[in-house]
C-alpha cells in the first residue's frame, strides 16, 4: 500500500498496516525532520522493523536532492538476516511502484567467519583464528613474497578482488550474507572485502552494534560514514551495557603468561631483523619521529584493529621518544606486564581510579601516562614492521596494550578493580584485574555527535525517561506505543503465593526455603496439566536453576512434570542449548508438548522467539536482579549516583524489570498469537516494581490478576485458554476496534486530520 505521512509518500509492502505502526512512522518522521535523536518503545510483534525501513527509505525517495543513508544496527546475525529479508520485500514493492528511481544498494556486514568463502580459512574454530588465517594469506608482505616465490600461499578470492580494483562493485539490490557469498563465488571475489569496500556506497547498511560503538572496530569500518546518516539501534534495551563492554578490559593470569610469551617472540624477531634487515627497524623509527599516522593508508589486508580509545580522545601527535625504538618499547611492555603480575598476587579486593593507578605505575616501574597512552598504536606499528600475521596468538599482548591505552587516556568514568577470587567460589583462586567503564555515554557520544539522527528503539524501554540520563543526550521525540488488539490475547498475572498461601520469592532470605521451591514446583506442575504445547520458564541465574531443578528431582515434582511434558534445559554451552531448543520445537510440533528451562540473562532470553504453539505460557520465577555484591556493579552504581543522580535502587529495579519484560515478551510475536505471562514473585505486587514494566504489558494487567495464589492462576489460565480457542475477526471490524488499517482507512484519517488543521 502507498500512503502520505505529511509531505512523504510512504511505500509499505503489505495490504494493511497497524495503527501503532502508522503512529510510529509519524513520530519517526518528525525526528528525522528535526535532525535529532529519538527513543521509541514499540510492543514486540507489531512490525517495528518494517515500519522503520519503509519510513526511512521512503523519506530518502521523497528527498532525492538530500538522500539519507540508513545504518541499521542489530545485536545478532539472526536479527541481521531477518532485517535484510524484510528489506528485500520492501525493495521489490518500491521498484514495482516507482521503477528505476527506487534503486538502492543494501547489504549486511559481518565478520570474516560469516562471509569468508576460502575453505582453508573458514573452517577454523573461532573468529580470531579465521581473522588470523585470512591475514596469513592477504597481508601485503605475504603477497609481495608470493610474487617472487610461487610456493607462498595467497588467497585467490582476495587476489581476484584486488585485481578488479575499482571495478569490483555490487549491482543495486538487497544482499543478505548468503547472497554476498553466492555473488562472491560467482565472480570469484572475496565477499568480505567486497562488502567492506561497498559499505561506503550503500544506501542501507545492516551490521552489529560493535561496528559503531567499539572504537577498535568503528575506527576501521565506520569512519567513512557520512554525517547525513540515520543510525538505528534495534532491540536497544541493553545499549548501555554494550557501550560499557566496548570500553572495559579484563586481565587474568593467562593474559600475563600469554603476553610474556608474545614479548619474547617479538624480541627474537627484532634480533633477527637487526641481523638481516636493520633498515626496516630504522625506517619505522623515522616514521614515528615524524609522527606520521599510518592507519589511514594501510592496505585492506593489513588493517586489523584501530585504537581502543574514542577518536576525539586520541591525541594526534608523535609517539613519545622513549618508546620509538623497538627494543625500548619491548622493555616498557616487560615492566608493565611484570607490574600487573605483581598486582594480581593480592589477597584483598582493591579498587582505584585511573589517575591513582597511572601514578602507581609511574612510581614503581617508571612508565608515564603518555607512554601508556601510545602503547596500542606503538604495538600495532611494531607488529606491522615485524610482519606478524598470527594475530590470534598475539591477543594477550593486545589486551595488555588495550588496557594501557585506555587507562592512560581516561581519568574519569572508569575504575580499576582487582579481585583475588570470585566471591561465589571463594575457595578457587582466580585473580582478575578489570578496567571497568561505568559511563555508557562515553562510547555512544561520538555516534550522537556525528550523525544527524540516532533512533533507539525496542519493545522494552521502560521507564523510558532513564535512557536519556544513562546515555546523556536530549531526544527530540520520546514515546511509548501501546498495542491495538481485537481481543485480549495477552494475559499477564502476578503470583505472590502458593496454594498453601505461603509467599513465593527469590529474595535472598527466601530463595532456598523448601516451601518456596515446592510452591514453584507445584505451580509448574499445575500449569503443564492445563496449558497445551510449549511452556518457557525463566530463572534468575544458572546456579538458582540448578538448585531448584535438583530440589524438584529429589521431591519427585520433576518426574510428575515429565509425565505430562518433556523438559529441556539451557546450559552455558551454546551447542548443547541449540540442540535442546531444536528438540523442544520438535516436541511442540508433534503435539507432545514441552517445557524449556532458561535463564533471564542467558542467550535464550534475548534473541529466541517462542511464538505460536512454541510458547503459550512464560513463567518468570523471581525478579532477575544483577548479582548485587559484584564489585564492578557497585562501582558503577556509585558512579551513576554521583554523576547522573540515579539512585542505586532505581537503577537495579529498572535493570531487573527490563530483563523480566524481555523474557516474558518472547511469548507473543504477532497479533494473531496469544500467550500468558506469570510473574512468580511477591515483589511484583509492589507498585514501584510493577510500574517499571512496559505500558503494553501493564495495560493488560488487571487488578484481578494481581496477588494471585497458584489455584487462582490455574483458574484464570483455564478461562483465558477457553476464550482464545473461539474464532475471532482478525480485522477487528465487528468489535469496533480496528487494528488493521487499509489504504482507504488511512486516506480517511488523513482527510479528517486535514479538516482539523
Amino acid at each position: 500500500m502507498k500512503f502520505q505521512i505529511e509531505d512523504v509518500t510512504v511505500y509499505f509492502p503489505y495490504d494493511h498496516i497497524y495503527p501503532e505502526q502508522h503512529a510510529y512512522m509519524l513520530d519517526l518522521k518528525r525526528a528525522l525532520d528535526a535532525r535529532g535523536h529519538c527513543l521509541l518503545e514499540m510492543p514486540t510483534g507489531t512490525g517495528k522493523t518494517i515500519a522503520l525501513l519503509s519510513l526511512i527509505t521512503s523519506y530518502t525517495l521523497s528527498k532525492p536532492s538530500n538522500p539519507v543513508k540508513l545504518i541499521y544496527c542489530t545485536r545478532t546475525v539472526h536479527e541481521m538476516e531477518k532485517t535484510l529479508a524484510e528489506l528485500k520485500l520492501l525493495y521489490r514493492y518500491q521498484t514495482e511502484c516507482v521503477g528505476a528511481s527506487a534503486r538502492m544498494l543494501a547489504l549486511g556486514l559481518s565478520s570474516r567467519k560469516n562471509l569468508c568463502v576460502n575453505e582453508s580459512v573458514v573452517g577454523k574454530e573461532n573468529r580470531d583464528s579465521v581473522d588470523a588465517a585470512c591475514r596469513r594469506l592477504t597481508a601485503s608482505w605475504i603477497r609481495a613474497m608470493a610474487v617472487e616465490d610461487k610456493s607462498v600461499k595467497t588467497c585467490d578470492w582476495f587476489e581476484r578482488f584486488e585485481r578488479e580494483g575499482g571495478e569490483a562493485v555490487l549491482p543495486p539490490g538487497v544482499y543478505t550474507l548468503q547472497d554476498l557469498r553466492v555473488f562472491g563465488k560467482e565472480k570469484g571475489w572475496c565477499p568480505y572485502f567486497l562488502a567492506r569496500h561497498m559499505v561506503q556506497f550503500a544506501n542501507v547498511v545492516v551490521y552489529s552494534y560493535q561496528y559503531l560503538l567499539d572504537p577498535k572496530v568503528a575506527g576501521i569500518i565506520s569512519k567513512e560514514m557520512q554525517r547525513e546518516s540515520v543510525v538505528v539501534f534495534d532491540e536497544a534495551h541493553n545499549i548501555d551495557n554494550v557501550c560499557i563492554e566496548a570500553l572495559s578490559v579484563s586481565v587474568r593470569r593467562q593474559t600475563i603468561e600469554g603476553a610474556t610469551r608474545n614479548i619474547n617472540k617479538m624480541a627474537q624477531d627484532i634480533n633477527r631483523f637487526k641481523a638481516t634487515d636493520a633498515g626496516r627497524l630504522r625506517a619505522e623509527y623515522n616514521r614515528l619521529v615524524e609522527g606520521l599516522a599510518q592507519r589511514g593508508n594501510l592496505p585492506a589486508g593489513d588493517t586489523w584493529l584501530a585504537n581502543p580509545a574514542l577518536p576525539d580522545d586520541i591525541l594526534k601527535e608523535a609517539v613519545p621518544g622513549n618508546i620509538r625504538r623497538a627494543e625500548h618499547f619491548l622493555s616498557v611492555l616487560r615492566r608493565l606486564v611484570q607490574y600487573l603480575k605483581g598486582r594480581l598476587e593480592t589477597e584483598n579486593v582493591e579498587k582505584e581510579g585511573p589517575l591513582t593507578f597511572v601514578n602507581a605505575v609511574n612510581s614503581h616501574v617508571g612508565i608515564d601516562q603518555k607512554m601508556l597512552k601510545f602503547c596500542y598504536d606503538r604495538l600495532h606499528s611494531l607488529m606491522l614492521t615485524l610482519e606478524i600475521t598470527d594475530t590470534d596468538e598475539f591477543l594477550h599482548i593486545q589486551t595488555i596494550c588495550d588496557f594501557a591505552t585506555l587507562v592512560g587516556t581516561y581519568t574519569r568514568g572508569f575504575s580499576i578493580i582487582i579481585e583475588p577470587y570470585d566471591e561465589r567460589m571463594p575457595h578457587i583462586p582466580d585473580p582478575v584485574l578489570q578496567l571497568s567503564c561505568h559511563d555508557a555515554s562515553l562510547a555512544i557520544k561520538p555516534v550522537f555527535d556525528r550523525f544527524q539522527s540516532v533512533v533507539i528503539t525496542s519493545g522494552t524501554l521502560s521507564p523510558i525517561d532513564l535512557y536519556p540520563r544513562l546515555l546523556n543526550f536530549n531526544p527530540v521525540v520520546s514515546r511509548s506505543f501501546t498495542m491495538s488488539l481485537t481481543r485480549d490475547c495477552i494475559c499477564p498475572m502476578v503470583l505472590s503465593r502458593g496454594s498453601d498461601q505461603l509467599p513465593v520469592s527469590t529474595k535472598f532470605d527466601l530463595r532456598s526455603d523448601p516451601g518456596v521451591e515446592r510452591n514453584y514446583g507445584r505451580l509448574l506442575l499445575e500449569m503443564v496439566s492445563v496449558v497445551p504445547d510449549g511452556i518457557v520458564c525463566f530463572f534468575v541465574s544458572y546456579s538458582y536453576m540448578d538448585a531448584i531443578v535438583n530440589s524438584w528431582n529429589e521431591t519427585g515434582i520433576l518426574k510428575d512434570i515429565m509425565q505430562r511434558k518433556l523438559v529441556f534445559i539451557e546450559t552455558q554451552d551454546v551447542v548443547e542449548t541449540t540442540l535442546a531448543l531444536d528438540n523442544y520445537r520438535k516436541a511442540c510440533d508433534c503435539g507432545r508438548g514441552a517445557v524449556f528451562f532458561s535463564v533471564a540473562r542467558g542467550k535464550v532470553a534475548e534473541g529466541i522467539d517462542f511464538d505460536r504453539h512454541y510458547g503459550r505460557l512464560v513463567i518468570m520465577f523471581g525478579v532477575p536482579f544483577q548479582y548485587t555484591l559484584s564489585k564492578i556493579l557497585l562501582a558503577r552504581l556509585e558512579y551513576l549516583r554521583e554523576t547522573f543522580q540515579i539512585k542505586e535502587g532505581d537503577f537495579l529495579t529498572f535493570d531487573a524489570l527490563r530483563q523480566a519484560a524481555q523474557c516474558v515478551g518472547r511469548v507473543i510475536r504477532s497479533k494473531a498469537d496469544y500467550g500468558m505471562m506469570i510473574f512468580a514473585d511477591k515483589r511484583y505486587t509492589r507498585h514501584d516494581k510493577r510500574s517499571k514494566l512496559p505500558g503494553w504489558i501493564l495495560s493488560h494487567l488487571r487488578d484481578a490478576h494481581l496477588n494471585l495464589s497458584t489455584d487462582m492462576a490455574v483458574h484464570i489460565a483455564r478461562e483465558f485458554l477457553r476464550k482464545m480457542a473461539q474464532p475471532y475477526d482478525k480485522t477487528g471490524g465487528g468489535s469496533g476496534k480496528k487494528t488493521l488499517l487499509s489504504q482507504e482507512d488511512l486516506e480517511k484519517m488523513n482527510g479528517v486530520e486535514g479538516m482539523m488543521f
